[in-house]
């Protein structure tokens, strides 16, 4: 599928049914599979021949949606997790161990904030957390002996920084680790980072990818590029021989192009079980048939949107990386020149209390823990998805007290304005009416 276009590949990628097979990908909701021998199924244990046994470890559900993501991705190999947040704990732990070092921009969501430096710190795997717009030296500068990893997000959540990735790339290459990017904002059709670099993508496909609000869930592609034996003391779960599987070396077995996914999968499948449901896979395959229409009208409603607070007088700022002036327009007309996405971010006067007022003041748009819906919805992150960070980790983060992030759907652009604008009428009301 990889010479046909985005659009074909997200309506027809990863699946291709044989002769009176059926035309949609099946739900194969089974957790076990049935064998004529214990010989065959020996060998896919011992990872000598490929197939099902266990839906922990794969599904052809969940592989086919894997393999469209891959392709969209223009990635090699993928796999689905139970959630954004399993796959890149995944990603890091897959080449990570205790003592290990990661570098990490410091505009990345705030959930993965905390995994990074509260929860995975407690394995011993230690993180530094730069600036996303850091030099080329000052990301050296951040490196270590047993550094193993540059992790960064395209469109970062909620700050909407744009993620320099041939920059970072350049640095983690010729340190001779991997660069990993979450591209869930962004999305393939917006962004394909492994084009620009990156050796593994991930994706939260709860947002955009499912698109509306039914089945959680996330993917880990690899490039298939990064050559793990060449740096083979740096990486000894990929070079050297596993003994839970009879001491396969997954580099050297599934080569460049299968052994971290193949790693991940065999290991840590195996090992944590943050499995996705064969019946959540088919959700978001239905949402990625129609991805790249959807994200045209998103990332149309998110400009209509930033363009209409830009004027606006009770908005001290407004972030969206398609607007001219934002900071990070230059790097959006590199990475994203055919749009970002729907989401906008916007720092309301009058402080907290105003941005309150705000939230409780919206009649369409919807106060949701949710983003990159069909229908729009809103968050005020300080108080909510970012609330476990201290006012410093908030600043470094870009996020302020009086941030809102709007997450535009599909409806039409005017009745979102419209809903934002007596929300805003209604905060400065009530702001004046408080002094």
């Amino acid at each position: 599928m990889e010479k046909y276009g985005k659009g074909t590949q997200a309506v027809q990628g990863g699946y291709r049914p044989g002769n009176a097979e059926p035309r949609q990908v099946p739900i194969v909701q089974s957790t076990t599979f049935k064998f004529d021998n214990s010989e065959y199924m020996g060998q896919l244990f011992d990872l000598e021949q490929s197939g099902y046994f266990y839906t922990r470890l794969a599904n052809p559900t969940n592989d086919a949606v894997a393999s469209k993501i891959a392709v969209l991705e223009n990635g090699t190999a993928a796999m689905l997790t139970s959630s954004g947040q399993a796959a890149n704990f995944f990603a890091i732990f897959n080449i990570a161990n205790a003592g290990d070092h990661i570098i990490a921009s410091n505009s990345i969501y705030g959930g993965t904030f905390n995994l990074f430096g509260v929860t995975m710190k407690k394995m011993g795997i230690d993180f530094t957390f730069i600036d996303v717009n850091a030099s080329e030296e000052e990301i050296q500068a951040a490196f270590k002996p047993n550094t193993k990893a540059i992790f960064g997000e395209t469109i970062a959540n909620p700050g909407l920084s744009v993620f320099d990735i041939e920059k970072f790339a350049k640095v983690a290459h010729k340190n001779g680790v991997p660069l990993i990017v979450d591209n869930t904002f962004a999305t393939p059709i917006n962004c394909r980072p492994l084009d620009w670099g990156a050796d593994i993508v991930t994706h939260s496909t709860t947002k955009y990818m499912d698109g509306h609000g039914v089945s959680v869930g996330c993917a880990i592609v690899d490039a298939g590029r990064f050559d793990w034996m060449a740096h083979a003391d740096k990486f000894p779960g990929l070079t050297t021989p596993d003994e839970s599987y009879h001491g396969v070396t997954y580099a050297e077995k599934f080569g460049k192009e299968g052994a971290f996914i193949t790693k991940c999968t065999a290991q840590l499948m195996r090992d944590f079980g943050c499995i996705q449901s064969p019946q959540n896979a088919f959700y978001i395959n239905l949402g990625l048939e129609s991805l790249h229409v959807r994200m045209a009208r998103h990332c149309q409603n998110g400009m209509q949107v930033a363009q209409f607070l830009a004027d606006h007088p009770a908005v001290e700022s407004v972030r969206y990386p398609n607007l001219e002036g934002d900071p990070y327009y230059a790097l959006a007309q590199k990475y994203l020149p055919n749009g970002s996405c729907g989401v906008v971010s916007f720092r309301i006067a009058g402080g907290r209390e105003a941005a309150e007022i705000f939230m409780n003041s919206l009649k369409l748009i919807a106060i949701e823990t949710h983003v990159a819906d069909a229908r729009s919805c809103c968050l005020h992150p300080a108080s909510t998805t970012h609330r476990q960070l201290s006012d410093d980790e908030l600043q470094a983060a870009g996020i302020y007290p009086n941030l809102i992030r709007v997450s535009c759907g599909l409806e039409d652009a005017q009745d979102l304005i419209a809903d934002i604008s007596q929300a805003l009428d209604a905060a400065l009301a009530g702001v004046n009416h408080a002094d």
